[in-house]
């Protein structure tokens, strides 16, 4: 004999399994913009070290969109050390967000657990 099925709990259910999904893909969608962030932070470390071999008084030129402007070297190397401040405080604010969503997810595994938990308590003492 099949047993009823409980519309609120199903209901319930539906709802917590179409939140974890969401919050997985929210957390992939994080990670990959980490990742990204990494690679620009490599990319400007690498430019730093490049740049701090140069004589003062080097012409340099940067890039803005598609063109390039004279700018003074002191310059570039300010610019450069406020993106990668810039870019390590939006990484550790991808990370606490991560952190966060990590948490929600599993929260709401632990509330689909305990609910199947008590689903299966129930249907045992209807039983009995």
């Amino acid at each position: 004999m099949a047993l009823p099925v409980d519309l609120e709990l199903k209901k319930a259910f539906v709802e917590l399994q179409a939140k974890m999904i969401a919050t997985s893909k929210t957390i992939q969608v994080i990670d990959s913009q980490i990742n990204v962030m990494k690679r620009v932070l490599q990319h400007v470390d690498a430019t730093q070290r490049e740049i701090s071999t140069l004589p003062p008084g080097t012409k340099t030129y940067e890039s803005i969109g598609r063109m390039f402007l004279f700018t003074d070297l002191e310059e570039v190397k300010t610019n450069l050390k406020s993106r990668e401040a810039q870019l390590t405080a939006r990484s550790a604010e991808f990370e606490s967000n991560k952190k966060y969503l990590e948490k929600n997810l599993k929260e709401s595994q632990d509330n689909i657990r305990e609910m199947v938990q008590q689903r299966k308590e129930q249907s045992d003492t209807k039983t009995n």
